[in-house]
C-alpha cells in the first residue's frame, strides 16, 4: 500500500509540476521581455524565480511545492 501512495504521489506532483511549469513560461510569453518565457521553459528553476518577480507567486509555490512532493515520493520509493 506504501508503494502505491508514494507511485500515486509521483504521478500527481510530477503532472502539477509539469502543468505549473507550462503555465509559468505561458504567462512569462505575454509580459516583456518574452525571450523568459523559453529560457524558463528550457532552465526550469528560472521558471518559479521569475513567476515570482512578475507576481506569479500562486504559480511559483505550486511549482514549488509540486517540486517538493515529487523529490519525497521518489526517496520514498527509494529511486
Amino acid at each position: 500500500m506504501g508503494d502505491q501512495l508514494a507511485l500515486i504521489l509521483i504521478v500527481l506532483s510530477f503532472a502539477s509540476l509539469v502543468t505549473a511549469h507550462v503555465t509559468i513560461a505561458l504567462a512569462l510569453s505575454s509580459r516583456q521581455p518574452r525571450w523568459r518565457a523559453w529560457v524558463a521553459l528550457l532552465v526550469p528553476p528560472l521558471a518559479p524565480f521569475w513567476a515570482a518577480r512578475s507576481q506569479m507567486r500562486g504559480r511559483a509555490t505550486l511549482w514549488v511545492v509540486a517540486l517538493v512532493g515529487y523529490v519525497v515520493a521518489r526517496v520514498l520509493l527509494g529511486g
